[in-house]
């Protein structure tokens, strides 16, 4: 997050922020934390948060850490926790301390038995349904629990024995003892500790009861310092139980819960069930596939650091959920791209092109710019010789009066190099043209004809002798519904979310990329060296995006929200 202008509205959450300095809250601190659970990649939502959460201390001088909630020893690994740290360094940010849930776990286990000693939480040996079922409803009040009124010293012993792993899995589990009338249900005796005989990625099998998330997270909070813990919305709902958390157990220090609208792009799904799903059908190619919304997808699709940051920063945070536009990311990823992008002539649909008057062992290498509007990027040799591919999208046999295209008896500028003029065309048994035969004015290289003679089309090209031939991979979106079936999203898949030509010619230029680097294919688009598939001299391609920016399209006619 970019630091407002003087002057310039602020959002909600840095108000809150400006209030508690201003009244000297916390210090006048700014401590706020990235606390992913590490069972799955991130994805484009959890970037939204990183970018909120690292930008705030970054803008109010503060520090952010990141914390593993790894209460669940079942579905976490360090290849997640490694996976994690790498997208947050990638996307630009640094953590201040990195921590883990299980860092805590004497600590909370402690802060347990001190609620059992002050009666406000006990064992509760209801079967889970038992549990869902005493809860009520939201329209209906819940009812206690037989085990509610255990003394202090029963259920200090049966804690220790679900400790000591004396007790089955899910024979009970230890509860806060609140109210079970409370309008919240998140307040009706909310679990704090089950018993998960399971090996844990990082304390091995030293604990068989971990903490549940509402209990283990407020006060991992306070135990670290934070000032302002940011979360999306779903979770306003337990903001009254992370504050009873806080006071229950007499926390020194009191960290405030402040929600905000989590991310929701049209087109895209980002419930991590239905990803893994698509992953182990193989629907697409592993986590990083670069239709994917994973971080490490759309790092492997060839969009930027800047341009996630650009775009979090730009749809900024709101107190209201909405779906924003995919072409707004489209929009910010295109923006950045069209700065850094060197540009190199690619030929998609080859039709060959003979320049018959030009000598046939000749050879010239033409001067062209890498950036047309940066000089600093600097400039390369492009060969030019008698044949040339073209894309057959720039000629036309019987063209519309305003094709300034290639057409027979019509002349076009070929890119950096000379004006040519179709003087005759060559078709296979089915009619379909296969090869141009045209001329060239030798006096027209990088200036117009002197005779002054007007030619208004300049089209793309390769030499057909020096071309390199690599697959692009054009992706699209990888549904084809603005809103797809959560239920059943394989109904919503896009059969032409990638198609591959195996047919592009490209300028010898290429070769020289490595895997990661991106590139403008002129007049077609964004492209970027694959980084899974590609090789020493043989890339692979990945379109990022097209050159179309439908988007900014919407801006101009005041078509968004």
């Amino acid at each position: 997050m970019s630091s407002p202008e003087p002057g310039a509205g602020k959002n909600f959450i840095e108000e809150i922020i400006d209030a508690d300095n201003a009244s000297g809250k916390h210090g006048g601190r700014v401590h706020t934390r990235f606390p992913p659970e590490p069972n799955g990649y991130l994805h484009i939502g959890h970037a939204k948060s990183i970018c909120v959460n690292f930008g705030l201390a970054q803008q109010y001088g503060g520090k952010c850490n990141l914390r593993f909630d790894d209460t669940n020893p079942e579905k976490e690994d360090t290849e997640f926790t490694d996976s994690i740290q790498e997208d947050v360094r990638w996307l630009g940010f640094t953590w201040d301390g990195l921590y883990y849930t299980s860092d805590y776990y004497q600590q909370l286990h402690d802060f347990a038995v001190d609620l059992i000693n002050k009666g406000l939480a006990y064992v509760d040996h209801l079967s889970p349904e038992q549990i869902r079922e005493y809860r009520g409803t939201l329209k209906e009040p819940g009812k206690p629990s037989p085990y509610r009124d255990r003394s202090v010293d029963e259920n200090l012993a049966l804690f220790a024995q679900m400790k000591a792993g004396e007790l089955d899995e899910g024979s009970c589990v230890l509860r806060a003892k609140i109210d079970m009338s409370a309008p919240n249900v998140m307040m009706r005796d909310p679990a704090l500790y089950r018993i998960k005989k399971a090996h844990h990625h990082r304390t091995g099998n030293d604990w068989c009861i971990y903490p549940m998330y509402d209990f283990a997270h407020g006060l991992s909070d306070a135990i670290e310092g934070i000032t302002h813990s940011i979360c999306t919305l779903e979770f306003e709902n337990n903001r009254p139980l992370y504050d009873w958390f806080l006071q229950a157990v007499e926390t020194k220090h009191r960290p405030q819960q402040i929600e905000f609208a989590k991310l929701k792009l049209n087109y895209t799904v980002m419930s991590k069930r239905n990803l893994r799903v698509m992953v182990e059908e193989g629907i697409v190619d592993g986590w990083d596939d670069p239709r994917f919304p994973t971080i490490r997808g759309m790092r492997r699709r060839g969009y930027t650091p800047a341009a996630i940051r650009n775009f979090c920063d730009d749809i900024g945070v709101s107190k209201n959920n909405s779906t924003i536009d995919i072409g707004k990311l489209e929009h910010a990823v295109r923006e950045d791209l069209d700065k850094v992008c060197p540009r190199v002539m690619v030929v998609l649909d080859p039709i060959k092109v003979v320049i018959d008057n030009y000598p046939g062992d000749l050879v010239e290498m033409l001067t062209a710019k890498n950036h047309p509007s940066d000089e600093a990027m600097g400039t390369r040799q492009v060969p030019f010789s008698r044949e040339v591919y073209i894309d057959r999208d720039d000629f036309m046999e019987d063209p519309p009066k305003k094709f300034f295209r290639l057409a027979p008896g019509k002349e076009v500028r070929l890119r950096y190099g000379y004006i040519i003029k179709c003087e005759s065309v060559e078709k296979d048994d089915d009619g379909h043209v296969t090869t141009l035969h045209c001329t060239y004015d030798p006096d027209t290289k990088g200036k117009n004809p002197s005779d002054g003679r007007k030619v208004k089309g300049t089209i793309h090209w390769v030499s057909a002798a020096h071309a390199v031939s690599a697959p692009i991979r054009n992706y699209d979106r990888l549904f084809k519904d603005e809103e797809p079936d959560s239920e059943d999203f394989r109904r919503s898949l896009n059969p032409d979310s990638v198609v591959v030509n195996q047919d592009a010619r490209m300028e010898p230029s290429v070769l020289d990329l490595a895997a990661g680097d991106s590139v403008q294919f002129e007049r077609k688009g964004y492209y970027v060296v694959d980084t899974k598939d590609s090789k020493d001299k043989a890339p692979v391609f990945n379109r990022v995006v097209g050159l179309r920016d439908s988007w900014a399209n919407m801006v101009k006619k005041g078509n968004v929200n």
